[in-house]
């Protein structure tokens, strides 16, 4: 089975290397088609083990591939685990991958820098699988920054534009502090437990959790805690939670298709499936757990707001993006951890879905972007509109939808979350996300209102151009409407009431929500049947006629609320002042002090006192020095006779 899943890693890596060498040899074509099989071969061999997982009798597999070095007893290896947890990640990876890869043709074939995105796009997926298939923490690092490092050159692929340096360097710097603390995390696996190794780690888990650490001295801190809240700050960098969430926004500078993939499929969801995958541990800390649900219900409400107020329809899903991230999240810290990852699946198909469905709006609008200059276009893009209509539904969680089934279900989850008893970290977390309901169709449906119905407010030359983009672009809409829109029916209850992970996830029997909701699941249709009788149901709805009655009925509202709420609306139009207090705070008092170390240390002390200094002093003593080098032997003789002199002045006065 290694070779089979070698095939599944190492088949986008051998195609990202082709095009990026030979891409100029082999051409455009050439590069698209080699990438899209590669990345072909790798989806279709992660749906035969997720069949076999699902279906088959196939068992949960350790595997060690090689080991690349052991020093002082750590082996350091390179490896597989392939479980359900992993079979699902795979399957989300490689299919989204796949769509993006083929959409992509259609969005980027008049970029002169074509055979090089597609080389970047499927390194990216080479990333990801290295990352969700690993079985110890020095592949899941490796994966961890091979994620980060190809998303900087994506975010940045257009390299002329400024906004998009500025943006890459930003997501790089921000996503570097979330990592400091995820490799001392790390490192304090490797103090407690001396392994790498995921299964010896786990096994040693009781043992670390019964130890201290003192962090400052005579403060003694539970390891694990410790340890958990470190891996977390990881996390909080890759999956973009507040307070390091800045740059997510920011990545709409690349590209339409690999906005769709980072934030769909590979690099945001990095940290959900971390954290999954380390619940033998975070379940040993309540402290931790109670960490990771504040953070997902700040970044879950206070992101989603912020999507309100945006007018780029790129960074309006951005937006939505954070928000829903900080529900899995939420799910996350209250041990609901099968349902973090069932909506982590059904948002990369529905979020994918919106992605594209923009880049196919942007393409017809001639790479126009403001959805205020938009309105009316859903008679010339039927496929477009009614792909976003069924990705919009299911981001709102539409009865029926694939969102319906994983949203419901982890409000569900968290308000079941007693656990946690009733105080400040469950009413945070429980009201954050039942509010972000209401919110998230709000801002979903003024987009989609926006942009598809009302008046058209085009400039007469884009209106005369607008037409359904070809169908390399709109087939894959369609692919990715198809599971957005139906996937829920057939998985939520194998999945999150069948004990489909298994020993993948590791939950307490005090912390079992999902376990509690399984005694009362009945079926899909019943839940659905129920949904519309729930405060989830009413709220969703009442975002959304709350949408349509500002923004289509009465669109002169707004603005008067913007008016009198001014102070709100800039603090929100301004994001919080996170941006502000980065990079006029923090990066200009790095550079401040780094420009006062440089004039005062490197040149001042160090140029000109130390080095240049002691070049003057030296040139003095030998100015000195050469007014005694007469040429005349007497001169020598009588200067040799003083210091005789008073050498032997020096010892008889000893004496």
């Amino acid at each position: 089975m290694i070779n089979f899943y070698l095939t599944i890693v190492l088949a986008p890596l051998a195609s990202a290397i082709i095009a990026g060498l030979v891409g100029k040899q082999i051409g455009r074509a050439g590069s698209h088609w080699i990438t899209i099989a590669g990345v072909g071969i790798s989806c279709a061999l992660s749906f035969v083990v997720l069949k076999n997982m699902f279906w088959g009798d196939a068992v949960a597999e350790n595997l060690s591939v090689y080991t690349w070095a052991v020093t002082d007893g750590l082996r350091m290896e390179v490896g597989f685990l392939v479980d359900r947890l992993t079979a699902l990640m795979m399957c989300v990876v490689t299919f989204v991958s796949l769509m993006v890869h083929i959409y992509t043709i259609g969005y980027m074939s008049d970029d002169p820098g074509y055979q090089r995105f597609f080389s970047y796009i499927s390194l990216f997926t080479f990333s990801m699988l290295m990352l969700v298939m690993a079985n110890n923490f020095l592949q899941l690092f490796f994966g961890w920054e091979a994620v980060g490092l190809v998303s900087y050159l994506l975010i940045g692929f257009w390299y002329k534009k400024e906004s998009a340096i500025f943006a890459n360097l930003k997501a790089f710097l921000v996503n570097r502090v979330g990592d400091f603390g995820f490799i001392l995390g790390i490192a304090g696996i490797v103090t407690f437990t001396g392994s790498l190794d995921y299964a010896e780690v786990f096994a040693s888990a009781e043992s670390i959790a019964t130890q201290n650490i003192e962090l400052f001295s005579g403060v003694p801190w539970n390891a694990m805690t410790v340890i958990c809240i470190l891996l977390f700050i990881g996390a909080m960098g890759k999956s973009a939670q507040a307070p390091l969430h800045v740059w997510l926004p920011d990545s709409m500078e690349g590209p339409t298709p690999i906005s769709a993939l980072i934030h769909a499929a590979t690099m945001v969801t990095a940290g959900i499936f971390m954290v999954a995958r380390m619940s033998p541990l975070f379940e040993l800390s309540t402290t931790a757990l109670a960490v990771v649900i504040v953070i997902g219900s700040i970044t879950a409400f206070f992101m989603g707001l912020l999507g309100i107020v945006q007018n780029d329809i790129k960074r309006v899903i951005a937006y939505s993006t954070l928000s829903q991230l900080g529900y899995m999240t939420v799910a996350l810290g209250a041990s609901a951890y099968s349902a973090a990852i069932f909506h982590l699946m059904t948002h990369a198909f529905f979020k994918a879905l919106l992605f594209l469905a923009a880049g196919s709006v942007i393409i017809a609008m001639h790479h126009e972007q403001d959805i205020r200059k938009m309105g009316g276009i859903r008679k010339y893009m039927p496929i477009t509109y009614w792909t976003a209509l069924i990705g919009s539904l299911a981001l709102i969680g539409f009865p029926g939808s694939s969102g319906f089934f994983s949203k419901d279900l982890l409000i569900e989850a968290v308000a079941e979350s007693h656990w946690q008893g009733q105080g400040a970290v469950y009413w945070i977390s429980y009201l954050s996300v039942l509010l972000g309901v209401f919110i998230t169709a709000l801002y979903t449906f003024r987009l989609f209102f926006l942009v598809f119905h009302g008046k058209e407010r085009m400039d007469e030359a884009t209106r005369s151009h607008l037409h359904e983009t070809p169908a390399v672009v709109t087939v894959p809409l369609i692919l990715l409407a198809i599971p957005a829109a139906v996937i829920g029916w057939f998985t939520v209850g194998p999945v999150l009431f069948g004990n489909y992970f298994g020993d993948s996830i590791v939950v307490g029997e005090s912390h079992d929500v999902i376990g509690h909701m399984a005694q009362a699941w009945h079926g899909s249709l019943v839940l659905i049947e129920h949904s519309v009788t729930t405060a989830v149901f009413w709220l969703a709805a009442g975002g959304v006629f709350s949408a349509w009655f500002l923004y289509l009925k009465r669109p002169d509202i707004p603005e008067t609320i913007k008016g009198k709420l001014s102070g709100i609306y800039y603090l929100l139009e301004r994001k919080y002042f996170f941006d502000d207090l980065y990079i006029k705070g923090f990066a200009a008092g790095g550079r401040a002090i780094g420009k006062f170390l440089w004039q005062k240390g490197d040149v001042l002390i160090i140029d000109d006192v130390l080095v240049n200094g002691t070049a003057r002093t030296v040139g003095r003593l030998a100015g000195v020095m050469r007014q005694i080098q007469t040429g005349y032997l007497y001169t020598y003789a009588f200067s040799m006779i003083i210091g005789l002199t008073m050498f032997l002045g020096w010892m008889i006065w000893l004496r």
